[in-house]
């Protein structure tokens, strides 16, 4: 379970804490497995090293503190959850069996289905939001001026051209002619019927770059673009 990043706001980038542990709790209640909880500058950008920190801390919390793991089920025998939880099955259900009339998710895809489902759903919600139907705290509602946010990551610039080098020390150290046999057989295989998998990891143990590896890959099989949807 990820807890929703589509709902952190930049505006107010602190109420995202909340959101996250509301969300982060909910999916512990319903018996989640695993448990990834967005930093609260995300929808700024990178988190910083202190919201990471949060985020973690907000799962430890919520193990540790709140005393939801003492039980197994701590909803058990709620009916409304019941009720919430049958919605959903068959909602779910009935976008099944409208993919499979398609041929399955290939064919929603081609068609542009699962595309425009996408898109009206956006444009829904933002509708909502501009309307005020639906409330998003410091966005349409109880906003407040602020200052530019501040204390968010920089990635120096440094860092990129550091990769740059070290990629061209690669290309001027490993062995050129073994790269280009890996990725000639990779080619090859590709046009065929076999196993690509063997040949991609003897690639990558030559130094080949995921780059040179995808383009082979993309010379063979083409490059997909989905149907434009109006």
């Amino acid at each position: 379970t990820q807890t929703a990043g589509s709902t952190l706001t930049a505006q107010q980038p602190e109420n995202n804490v909340v959101r996250v542990a509301l969300q982060a709790l909910s999916a512990a209640l319903g018996g989640t497995q695993s448990l990834h909880t967005n930093s609260r500058d995300e929808a700024l950008a990178l988190p910083t090293e202190d919201s990471v920190r949060i985020a973690l801390r907000t799962q430890q919390i919520i193990a540790f503190e709140s005393g939801v793991t003492n039980t197994v089920d701590p909803l058990a025998g709620s009916y409304y959850i019941e009720s919430l939880t049958k919605e959903i099955a068959d909602r779910a259900a009935e976008y099944i069996r409208q993919i499979d009339e398609m041929g399955g998710a290939p064919g929603a895809i081609e068609k542009g289905f699962i595309q425009q489902e996408i898109q009206d759903s956006a444009y829904r919600h933002q509708k909502e939001v501009e309307a005020e139907e639906l409330v998003v705290v410091g966005v349409n509602r109880f906003q407040i001026e602020e200052a530019p946010p501040s204390g968010l990551l920089r990635v120096d610039p440094a860092v990129g051209e550091a990769q740059r080098q070290r990629l061209a020390d690669l290309r001027t150290e490993r062995d050129g002619a073994k790269v280009a046999q890996c990725l000639e057989s990779l080619r090859q295989a590709a046009s065929g019927t076999e196993n690509l998998m063997p040949l991609i990891l003897d690639a990558v143990h030559a130094y080949a770059t995921l780059g040179e590896i995808c383009g082979v890959l993309r010379d063979v099989f083409g490059e997909y673009r989905a149907p434009d949807i109006l």
